[in-house]
C-alpha cells in the first residue's frame, strides 16, 4: 500500500516535532514547512535519531503563497497538519497585527494551496483558549464560544474558516484539535519544548528555576476559587497530545467538519505541578506569591469522552511522566 504523504506545517515546534515522530513511527511520509521564528532546523536531526527517517524539511513562510503553491506542486500531499503559527498570549495583546496576519492570513494562503492543488483534508492545531472562562466544569465541544486575547481569537477566526470550507466544499475534511495544556518532551530526552528567552508556559519556567536559571517561580494569584487557591489547568503529555493527530487521520474518513477536545480531564493546580516537579528533581523549588494576572480565570479543564467514543484516543501519560520527561530534555540539553 502506498505511503500516505503528509504536509505538516510549524513541524519543527513543540508539539509539531512529536507529532512528526508519531506520524513516521506510523509509517507517513512527512514534509515539514516551517520558517524556524519559534524553532531550530537541529530539531530534523534529533526527529532522525528517533525514528531512523529524515522528513523532508523546506525552510517556508505560510505568508509566501509562491512558494507554497511551489511545494503543493512538488508534493501530491493526502493531507495536511497544520500547526504553524504564532502562539503568545501575552505577545498577541502586544502585537495583534502581526498575530492576525500570521495565523488568520497565513492560513487562508494555505487553504488556498489546498484547493488549488485538490489536497482535501486538514487537521488543525486550535486551542482550549476559545472557550473563554467557561460557565462550568468539565468543558465539552459544544461549550458557548469566546476569547479573551488575540491569540485565541485568530484561533477562533480560523475554526470559523474551516467550518465555512467544509459547508463551501462536499468532500472536505477538517479536524478541528481543542487543546489543553501540553506539557513534557518525548522519553528519548532529544526532543521537547525549548522556549527561546523568557518562558510562556509554566512547566518550562519551573525547570528553569529547579536548575538554577532563575532565581524563583512567580504564582499569580493564590485566591483563586481552587483547592489550594492557584489556577488549576488540565496538563496533557505532549506525546498523549501527537498521538491524537494521527488517530484523527486514521479515524476520520469522511468529509465534514469534526472537532475534538484533547486533554486529561483532569485539573491540576500551579502549586500542584511545582511540587510534582520538585519530587522528580529531587529539591526544593523556590516560589513567590504575585498578584493575579488579567484575564487569567479559575480553573479550566475538558471532558474528552466525544475523543475516547470516535477516535478510540484517550491519554497514557500523567504528570510524573511529564516532569520526568521536561527535566530529561532539559539536562541532555545542558
Amino acid at each position: 500500500m502506498k505511503k500516505q504523504k503528509v504536509l505538516v506545517t510549524g513541524g519543527t515546534g513543540y508539539i509539531g516535532s512529536h507529532t512528526v515522530v508519531e506520524l513516521i513511527g506510523k509509517g507517513y511520509e512527512v514534509v515539514i514547512f516551517d520558517n524556524l521564528c519559534n524553532s531550530d532546523k537541529a530539531v530534523i536531526g534529533q526527529i532522525e535519531k528517533i525514528t531512523g527517517v529524515k522528513p523532508v524539511f523546506i525552510e517556508g513562510d505560510i505568508l509566501d503563497v509562491r512558494k507554497l503553491n511551489k511545494v503543493f506542486r512538488k508534493h501530491k500531499f493526502d493531507s495536511v497538519v497544520h500547526f504553524a503559527g504564532l502562539k503568545a498570549v501575552g505577545e498577541s495583546v502586544q502585537k495583534p497585527h502581526e498575530y492576525y496576519r500570521n495565523n488568520v492570513t497565513g492560513t487562508i494562503n494555505l487553504l488556498g494551496a489546498m484547493v488549488k492543488y485538490d489536497v482535501n483534508k486538514i487537521v488543525f492545531s486550535s486551542s482550549a483558549t476559545v472557550y473563554g472562562n467557561p460557565a462550568k466544569l468539565p468543558i465539552t465541544e459544544d461549550f458557548p464560544l469566546s476569547v479573551t486575547n488575540p491569540y485565541g481569537a485568530t484561533k477562533l477566526i480560523i475554526e470559523g474558516i474551516l467550518a465555512d470550507v467544509c459547508k463551501a466544499s462536499s468532500d472536505f475534511c477538517a479536524i478541528i484539535l481543542r487543546y489543553f495544556n501540553p506539557v513534557g518532551a518525548h522519553a528519548s530526552g532529544l526532543i521537547g519544548e525549548n522556549p527561546s528567552g523568557i518562558p510562556n508556559n509554566l512547566a518550562p519556567y519551573i525547570v528553569q528555576v529547579a536548575a538554577g536559571i532563575r532565581p524563583e517561580l512567580s504564582v499569580f494569584g493564590n485566591d483563586y476559587k481552587t483547592k489550594d487557591g492557584t489556577g488549576v489547568r488540565d496538563y496533557i503529555h505532549v506525546v498523549d497530545l501527537s498521538v491524537g493527530h494521527i488517530m484523527s487521520l486514521e479515524k476520520i474518513k469522511k468529509p465534514g467538519l469534526f472537532i475534538y477536545n484533547l486533554g486529561t480531564g483532569k485539573g491540576t493546580s500551579v502549586l500542584e505541578l511545582h511540587a510534582a516537579f520538585e519530587k522528580t528533581v529531587g529539591k526544593k523549588i523556590p516560589y513567590k506569591i504575585c498578584e493575579r494576572r488579567d484575564g487569567d480565570i479559575d480553573a479550566c479543564f475538558a471532558d474528552c469522552s466525544k475523543a475516547l467514543k470516535e477516535l478510540g484516543w484517550k491519554t497514557e501519560l500523567g504528570i510524573s511522566d511529564m516532569c520526568a520527561s521536561s527535566w530529561k530534555f532539559f539536562k541532555n540539553r545542558s
